[in-house]
């Protein structure tokens, strides 16, 4: 399994439209081939910062998402949005307690 985190920052208006947008698509990226789970979350001391955790059956999986239509229009809409660069990176789990 591969885990997927993506942090982004928003300007005010553009964290309002980014939740449109997430709401809009969640259940289509979710729903994608190989994703299993799918999470956003939102930074405690900066409201217009979110990340999306999401776990994908492997690489191939997550590329695929990232070459779809579907992942084309999310992030065309998402990233014009931004008031800083985005941070993404992918991680397996190493150790589990």
């Amino acid at each position: 399994m591969l885990i997927r985190i993506v942090r982004m920052h928003f300007t005010e208006a553009g964290a309002e439209e980014f939740l449109d947008i997430f709401q809009a698509n969640k259940e289509a990226i979710r729903n994608f081939e190989g994703c299993s789970h799918l999470q956003l979350l939102r930074d405690v001391n900066n409201p217009n910062t979110f990340t999306t955790l999401s776990h994908w059956r492997n690489e191939e999986c997550l590329n695929n998402y990232r070459k779809s239509e579907l992942f084309g229009k999310v992030w065309g809409q998402v990233k014009t949005l931004f008031s800083e660069r985005s941070l993404a990176f992918s991680l397996e789990k190493f150790i589990e307690l």
